[in-house]
């Protein structure tokens, strides 16, 4: 592929940001649907989609008309003033999750770091809980998002390390594990905070039956269960919510990525008006959360996932996606995981590493993301097409080689 102008791009990014990220050297400059070009002008298909924040594409039209309408009207006011858009979106949110409230905010920490606090507070002034000695269960190898509270109970060392002090209050049991949870829950357990699939580990679904359980046992307990569907929620997995393939209603949804449309940041978390009704005027806020302009490109995000169109082409498009990775294990693949149009593709140590194969995908126009080491992420646009997921099946295979 032609890189005239990438290399130096790719010096002049690393000279002037902290490396927090380790990037592929692609430089892009344009996209569209599930395609994007870089600088060079080379098209590569978008496998990653934005870590699923980009689950309508690249610049959607709905999406954008959207935008380009409220940009001329009106982006921001504060929480200090209500907005036109602003009971549309929540409205429809609260619809869509089936809960009774929603609470916007802009990015997905900042949507964990509210269902913690509304989980405590919920703990203490409805469940009666004595001050200060509220506890979240959470599981390992979780990935909630990076700020000091929720690095404290983060398994990744990359992630957790040299952040201390770190917040108390959370207690780590194995995903997957009921017995664990049952007997991690005490008198003082206000939340169990899950993902439904975990993302960032590897594209990890639990046993068949374990949401369920998970419902059942903080029903027993009163105990609130807290589903963070920002990976796996809004059309990603076949279904609007992951928790949906067991018929599961979370005490309280966690929401981002996928909700601004790949355009702005949208966060929020809906639950029913006993939990999400602890918070009194003063007590979390956000200036830019629940933004006109946020709640514009929300509202029509709401809108194409009523249909059902995107689920269902995120169902059957994953079939054949992972039909296709099942004919390549034991040929460079190990061991394959996923739902929908997200999948976990463990590489063979001995053909190549994770990001190897990131690397030599990128060279054959196929972007993808490596995690811990082995594994790769796949998690392309819900527009993609069968023929485009076959041509990224056909690279990956000549990939292992």
């Amino acid at each position: 592929m032609n890189s005239a102008l990438t290399p130096d791009a790719v010096v002049a990014a690393e000279r002037w940001t902290a490396h927090n990220y380790h990037p592929l050297p692609v430089v892009i400059s344009e996209a569209e649907g599930a395609w994007v070009t870089d600088i060079d002008g080379n098209r590569y298909l978008d496998c990653l989609a934005g870590y699923s924040a980009l689950n309508f594409g690249h610049r959607h039209p709905q999406l954008i008309a959207a935008a380009h309408a409220q940009l001329d009207r009106l982006t921001l006011t504060s929480r200090a003033f209500v907005h036109d858009q602003f009971a549309e979106f929540c409205h429809r949110l609260a619809d869509l999750t089936g809960q009774d409230l929603v609470l916007p905010m802009n990015t997905g920490a900042e949507a964990v770091e509210t269902a913690i606090k509304v989980a405590r507070k919920w703990g203490y002034r409805v469940k009666g809980v004595k001050p200060g000695q509220a506890k979240i269960i959470v599981a390992a190898d979780n990935f909630h998002g990076r700020t000091t509270t929720i690095v404290s109970f983060s398994t990744d060392p990359d992630a957790h390390d040299d952040y201390g002090p770190y917040t108390p209050g959370f207690q780590i049991v194995p995903y997957g594990n009921l017995s664990a949870i049952a007997e991690a829950i005490d008198q003082n357990t206000v939340a169990v905070l899950l993902e439904p699939i975990q993302g960032e580990a590897g594209v990890v679904v639990p046993p068949a039956g374990y949401l369920t359980g998970v419902s059942r046992l903080c029903s027993e307990n009163d105990v609130l269960f807290l589903a963070d569907e920002i990976q796996s929620g809004l059309g990603r997995t076949g279904e609007t919510f992951a928790v949906d393939y067991e018929g599961v209603q979370p005490d309280m949804h966690i929401l981002g990525k996928a909700l601004g449309g790949g355009i702005v940041p949208v966060s929020a978390v809906a639950a029913r008006r006993d939990v999400l009704g602890v918070l009194q005027p003063g007590q979390h806020g956000s200036t830019f959360g629940g933004n006109p302009l946020a709640c514009a490109v929300g509202i029509e995000v709401i809108k194409l996932l009523e249909k059902g169109e995107y689920q269902q082409r995120s169902a059957e498009l994953g079939q054949r996606l992972h039909a296709g990775l099942e004919t390549l294990v034991g040929q460079g693949i190990t061991a394959l995981r996923g739902r929908g149009l997200w999948a976990g593709v463990d590489i063979d140590p001995a053909v190549m590493t994770g990001r190897r194969a990131s690397e030599a995908l990128m060279e054959r126009g196929i972007l993808a993301k490596d995690t811990h080491g082995a594994t790769l992420r796949l998690a392309p646009p819900l527009v993609i097409t069968a023929d485009e997921i076959d041509y990224a099946l056909d690279q990956l295979k000549a990939v292992l080689g």
